[in-house]
């Protein structure tokens, strides 16, 4: 799993960071985006529904997200 770390960063880094991989995502494998912005998890949402990525979200402390997104193409 490689790994995508965004903490500190607010949107539309994250995002941005995630679409630069876009292109080396292999069918089934999977991201791990780390980021403590609250904004980015909806726009990452939307944006790995857009691009037909799973994604499970886990709130692993107080403000503090991991995301695991998984290349379903």
């Amino acid at each position: 799993m490689k790994k995508i770390d965004c903490l500190g960063e607010i949107c539309p880094v994250p995002v941005m960071k995630l679409q630069a991989v876009m292109d080396s995502i292999q069918k089934g494998e999977d991201y791990l985006l780390v980021t403590d912005h609250s904004c980015t998890i909806s726009n990452l949402e939307s944006f790995c529904k857009a691009n037909k990525l799973s994604y499970q979200l886990d709130e692993v402390m107080n403000g503090v997200w991991e995301i695991t997104i998984t290349a379903g193409r």
